[in-house]
């Protein structure tokens, strides 16, 4: 959403010395970039500039552009703005892509304006109106809607005092079959034919949906001097008409905002059952515009070209995007169902299992825009405190209610469930993530560059973690005893080969001394050292060597940047709102771990599979859409760090969470994994180092990474499911 001009403009050879200081005089003139330019550490002169592009390249010598190639300039429109472009850039904190504050008119482009729009705006010539999103229009709606109002005006016409809205219908009917190139207007009636026009002269509050006037109700008294024909028929439409077509639109606006690009469809519809079906029949004019016509006199009510608009995915309504706000509506579903249908009455645990974990997406989304604005409008002690607090508030929740419930049954199937879900986190964080952003950035940028040494800190913190995490496994591997279930001799020889099933490492031999004597004290000793190496992390990061980082908010904006910051939310709106979504993401959580039981024992596919990619993957695409957003816009270094910050986290937090968690409340839960999950994460975390050493990539690097990535989940398919399960 940033408009043309600019847009940073790549070199494909790579940041040349020359082109750093080009780039910074670019800078001081005005004409810098919006996001992800290199240039110089200097502030802008107060000042108008005095000095011409090349002279400023002469007066900086090439040791200071040599200096300052990982130094990243942001351009921020407002103070809110440059501290969520910085939080971005910090270790532990929330990469967040949308904006917190509202983005001045003037400086969106003219998609973004026109998807705000409303429908009462006469273009020019546009084109031919037949076009594939229009036919889509008739067969879905227009017919049956041109039906409606047809018998709508048989109706009327029977009762011979609504024959005026008789013809109305009729016009509509006409006009809503293709509305394409057609305009409604109100027209100017003599005074004499104002008087139910009366009823409708004020203008009421502005319309969420639309953002245009919306009139105030019919007020009956406003019909003491109609006549009383004009009495009885406005009396039968209210009756007998209007809340017949009303409901028709709004099962139309309700559809058609629900598929996100036929919205100006549910606009359309929004304003004729508010405004247009309101009217007195004489003053509505129902016309097909011409590219010859004058422009027309009186006001312009409904004008439309396009039923389909794909960019509507950038929609938002008070800073949310419009797929979160239509997901909202499946979480208020999914607890009811879940807690009034305790019994399975209505629907199956499959179907609930389903939408709770659907429910969990929107509620993550509002969870991520809560912690980023918290922390655009705190101080960095308050947003380190929240990003750290609600940070892995998701995958916490899960993990948790599954563990309890699996102590409540006595069932060791929910603690490996966690451990393949940790796992799954891990290894598609480290693979999947990076790799498809590498991919889809690709495609439109021939390579990609990234800030080398921030990732090699992320990389060196991911092998502390993963050594760390999976000591107690490695440990447990050398002095545990291998037990199995049975074993069958496959030649008659004695002393010949066994074929032995349901082997495992024994750690609870004479009474568990070894677990408890050895393998537990490790565990805890692991819990404690791995929060602490997130701690210097994030002092080594955020204080003592920022500057590998090195983030300069310009202060030289754009034309119309010069603006006051309007927040969509507040930070007491954004804790109230994170604290409802993670009270709801702890219903969601309980009713996925209550219904996952039947999936768990019916189902044909191994539980390690589900673990690894439903129950891992499904809480993160807020992330991965985050991610793919950065890649597009040539910002691979926060792409990567997306996965990079998620994978530690798990390693460094979540786990020891889990792992204090069982002191106190004693769970199945051991840090013993399986050795498929030690081979894939050691694995994942190699390569990705390995692919990230030289600081760029393009896309055949990112297909290798997905590759890998799906190839892991291939043997996690067709592997057998864990003991206990």
């Amino acid at each position: 959403d940033v408009p043309k001009a600019s847009e940073p403009q790549g070199d494909s050879d790579g940041p040349r010395r020359g082109s750093l200081c080009d780039q910074h005089c670019a800078a001081i003139n005005n004409v810098q970039g919006d996001l992800g330019d290199v240039g110089c550490h200097l502030h802008r002169p107060r000042g108008p500039p005095a000095v011409s592009p090349h002279s400023c390249c002469q007066q900086h010598s090439e040791e200071v552009c040599e200096s300052c190639v990982v130094k990243t300039t942001l351009t921020a429109e407002n103070a809110v703005e440059a501290n969520k472009l910085s939080n971005n850039y910090k270790f532990g904190f929330k990469k967040w892509k949308s904006h917190v504050t509202a983005r001045p008119w003037e400086d969106r482009s003219e998609i973004v304006k026109e998807l705000y729009s409303d429908l009462n705006v006469i273009r020019g010539s546009g084109g031919s109106t037949l076009t594939c999103g229009n036919v889509l229009y008739l067969l879905l709606f227009g017919w049956w809607l041109s039906l409606l109002y047809v018998l709508m005006a048989a109706m009327m016409f029977i009762t011979v005092v609504g024959a005026p809205y008789g013809r109305f219908c009729w016009d509509l009917a006409r006009y809503f079959l293709w509305p394409f190139g057609k305009v409604i207007q109100k027209a100017e009636v003599p005074k004499s034919r104002q008087t139910l026009g009366a009823c409708e002269a004020g203008t009421g509050e502005s319309s969420a949906l639309l953002g245009g006037p919306v009139p105030r109700r019919w007020r009956p008294q406003c019909w003491v001097d109609a006549g009383y024909w004009q009495r009885a028929g406005a009396m039968v439409w209210l009756c007998l008409g209007y809340p017949v077509l009303a409901l028709a639109h709004g099962l139309v606006c309700i559809t058609a905002w629900l598929l996100i690009i036929l919205i100006p469809v549910a606009k359309l519809s929004t304003r004729t059952a508010t405004r247009v079906l309101l009217l007195p029949p004489e003053q509505v004019l129902v016309r097909r515009l011409r590219m010859t016509e004058v422009p027309l006199e009186g006001e312009v009510i409904l004008c439309c070209y396009r039923a389909v608009n794909p960019y509507y995915y950038k929609y938002a309504i008070d800073g949310i995007n419009v797929f979160a706000v239509n997901l909202l509506p499946l979480v208020l579903v999914t607890l009811v169902l879940g807690y009034v249908d305790s019994h399975n009455h209505l629907t199956s645990s499959p179907v609930k299992f389903t939408l709770a974990l659907l429910s969990i997406m929107p509620l993550s989304y509002y969870i991520g825009m809560a912690i980023a604005s918290i922390s655009a409008q705190s101080n960095f002690a308050v947003g380190a405190v929240v990003n750290a607090t609600f940070g892995s508030i998701t995958e916490l929740t899960f993990y948790i209610t599954a563990l309890i419930k699996g102590s409540r049954e006595g069932n060791r199937c929910y603690a490996e469930i966690v451990k393949s879900a940790l796992t799954g986190t891990l290894v598609g964080c480290v693979l999947f993530v990076p790799g498809l952003c590498m991919v889809i950035g690709g495609i439109r940028h021939q390579e990609q560059r990234f800030n080398s040494r921030s990732a090699g800190v992320s990389s060196a913190l991911l092998f502390l973690s993963v050594g760390g995490v999976f000591a107690p496994t490695l440990f447990s591997k050398v002095y545990g005893k291998l037990v199995c279930g049975e074993c069958h001799n496959v030649t008659q020889n004695p002393l010949g080969h066994y074929l032995c099933h349901n082997c495992h490492f024994d750690l609870m031999e004479n009474n568990g001394s070894l677990y408890y004597n050895h393998v537990q004290p490790l565990v805890y000793t692991v819990s404690l050292l791995l929060p602490a190496a997130y701690l210097i992390g994030l002092f080594f990061t955020l204080k003592t060597h920022s500057h590998i980082y090195d983030i300069h908010i310009s202060d030289c904006h754009m034309p119309g940047h010069h603006h006051s910051a309007v927040v969509h939310w507040s930070r007491w709106r954004a804790l109230v709102i994170l604290l409802l979504s993670t009270l709801c993401m702890s219903a969601c959580a309980d009713l996925a771990t209550e219904h996952i039981s039947p999936i768990l024992t019916n189902s044909t596919i191994s539980q390690y599979f589900i673990g690894v990619t439903v129950l891992a993957m499904v809480p993160e695409l807020p992330e991965i859409v985050n991610g793919i957003q950065f890649a597009l816009q040539n910002n691979l270094s926060l792409s990567i760090e997306i996965g990079n910050c998620i994978a530690v986290q798990v390693c460094m937090l979540q786990i020891p969470i889990l792992v204090l968690f069982t002191i106190f409340y004693p769970t199945n839960f051991t840090l013993v994994f399986s050795d498929l999950h030690v081979y894939a994460s050691m694995f994942s975390v190699v390569l990705m180092n390995y692919i990230f050493m030289d600081g760029k990539c393009d896309y055949f690097q990112g297909t290798v990474l997905v590759m890998v990535y799906f190839i892991l989940l291939a043997v996690y398919f067709f592997a057998p499911s864990p003991s206990g399960c």
